[in-house]
């Protein structure tokens, strides 16, 4: 580029963001120096759109995020990526911090509570990204004037031309080479279109060469080969916002983060991060895709839905009474398939002493198996002290079931003594309980003032047919021939289950 290309390139610059008073970007890499880790330290982050109810995917994405940074004395941070105003809802924030609270996904650095209210707090926010638009915009006028980006002066009825005929000839659609025909308009012929009032969008003007390769090593994935990407995509909109792509690349240099970990869908665009990356002059961080949450329907795979699955609003389990820890120990369940025996020959150890290993995650689909997830909770519920548990059910009940709440608080002494029932120094602890939504329903014999209530709206035996009655007669009977009183816990329940097959009770 010539002096006066260059001349030409400020002038354009100076003219894109007129009026806006933008600091140079050695003002940003000196604000926000580069961390001081030591060696193998990760820097991890979890970066949710405001867009809706948090995903349990991202609840399990985001404890990946924290267990690689605090396993290696890392960073791990929270950042809003809500440059996608249209899609944004009210407290979204909000609802995605608490959800985090929640599940004691808790960050060094981001955004937190406090006293009601959002704060953020760290040595490298703003962490919301709209509140960044003046760092985008400074990293993008340098874009311009290095001759590293362009105005695109393409309507939307002539991009969905290019997309036409793009399929037409069976070429990939999208912004590269010669289909974008602002890519390498002089200077001068811009500036005379952008002070006619014509409307335009800022683009990357991609140096990748969809012939050639990159190498890509995914902690996850392990090495593989991808095309270099050639899109000019879209960095700046018509709105002044930053895309995705460019807001992000930007903080993650910015921020320090040296580990990306996002789930799978996101590795189509890794070959377009990391030009973005290269053309910026940063370092590339690296990436680990673990495969999305799934589950099966009718004998199919598929993604685990907010539209079609309950269970995929993070908050499900939560009020269902599912401890958060639990949760978290069967999400290692499915991180990494040795952490069951590791449980097994380690009952009383903290899940912090569980090697875990980025490494090991599957490739494929992370199968959801809610079965699973209940008797994981069951074991860890079995492994409760008798005032931890009802510490734990106070604290649910409280947000969750004012009916229970009442019950325990009220008789405070005989709700110990039922939670104490085969718990402690047992041989085999009970697992009657998979989550607290079940302790009423399960427990209400065990109170005198309630039983009795519950007997008298239960219908007695005079008052059923005699069909009923002749069917009860004969289970009862049937019991006392085969019971014996000298079988063991685990003979007299094959009893039982013999007994409820017979006679088809279940």
């Amino acid at each position: 580029m010539d002096d006066n290309e260059k001349k030409l390139r400020k002038e354009l610059a100076d003219l894109i963001f007129d009026g806006i008073e933008l600091k140079d970007i050695s003002y940003y890499e000196e604000k926000y120096p580069k961390r001081e880790l030591k060696q193998g330290a990760y820097v991890t982050r979890f970066a949710p759109s405001p867009t809706g109810f948090m995903h349990t995917g991202g609840v399990y994405t985001a404890l990946v995020s924290k267990m690689m940074a605090k396993r290696t004395g890392g960073i791990f941070y929270l950042r809003i990526e809500d440059t996608d105003t249209e899609r944004g809802i009210e407290n979204g924030i909000e609802e995605i911090v608490k959800t985090m609270q929640n599940y004691n996904l808790i960050p060094d650095e981001g955004i937190r509570i406090n006293d009601g209210k959002i704060e953020e707090f760290g040595q490298y926010g703003p962490y919301i990204q709209s509140q960044r638009k003046e760092i985008y915009m400074a990293y993008a006028k340098r874009l311009i004037e290095e001759g590293k980006a362009y105005p695109c002066f393409y309507t939307k009825e002539e991009l969905e031309e290019v997309r036409e005929k793009q399929r037409a000839s069976k070429l990939r659609t999208g912004m590269y080479g010669l289909w974008s025909k602002y890519r390498d308009m002089p200077a001068e012929l811009a500036i005379e279109k952008i002070k006619e009032g014509i409307p335009y969008v800022l683009r990357f003007k991609s140096e990748g060469d969809y012939n050639k390769k990159i190498i890509i090593t995914d902690l996850v994935k392990g090495k593989l080969e991808l095309p270099q990407d050639d899109q000019d995509i879209v960095i700046i909109k018509k709105d002044g916002l930053p895309t995705y792509h460019f807001a992000h690349v930007i903080d993650d240099h910015l921020m320090g983060t040296n580990l990306v970990i996002r789930t799978d869908e996101w590795f189509p665009s890794v070959a377009l991060h990391v030009g973005l990356f290269l053309t910026l002059r940063f370092e590339v961080p690296k990436y680990a895709h673990p495969a999305p949450l799934q589950k099966l329907d009718n004998g199919n795979r598929r993604k685990l839905s907010k539209r079609k699955d309950p269970e995929a609003k993070a908050s499900y389990y939560l009020e269902e009474g599912v401890p958060v820890d639990a949760i978290e120990e069967y999400f290692l369940n499915v991180m990494n398939s040795n952490f069951e025996m590791w449980r097994k020959q380690n009952p009383d150890k903290d899940i912090t002493e569980f090697d875990f290993k980025i490494g090991k995650m599957g490739v494929a689909g992370a199968l959801f198996d809610s079965v699973k997830l209940l008797d994981v909770s069951k074991n860890y519920i079995s492994r409760l002290t008798t005032e931890k548990l009802y510490e734990e059910v106070l604290d649910w009940s409280k947000k969750y079931d004012e009916k229970t709440y009442d019950l325990i608080t009220t008789q405070k002494e005989r709700t110990l003594e039922v939670f104490g029932i085969e718990r402690g120094n047992v041989k085999k602890p009970r697992k009657d309980i998979s989550k607290y939504s079940e302790i009423y329903d399960l427990n209400i014999y065990m109170y005198n003032d309630l039983f009795e209530k519950m007997e008298k709206e239960y219908q007695t035996f005079e008052n059923l047919t005699d069909e009923e009655k002749a069917r009860i007669i004969a289970i009862v009977e049937r019991y006392l021939e085969i019971y014996d009183e000298n079988a063991e816990k685990e003979q007299w329940f094959n009893t039982i289950k013999e007994l409820a097959g017979e006679f088809r009770i279940c």
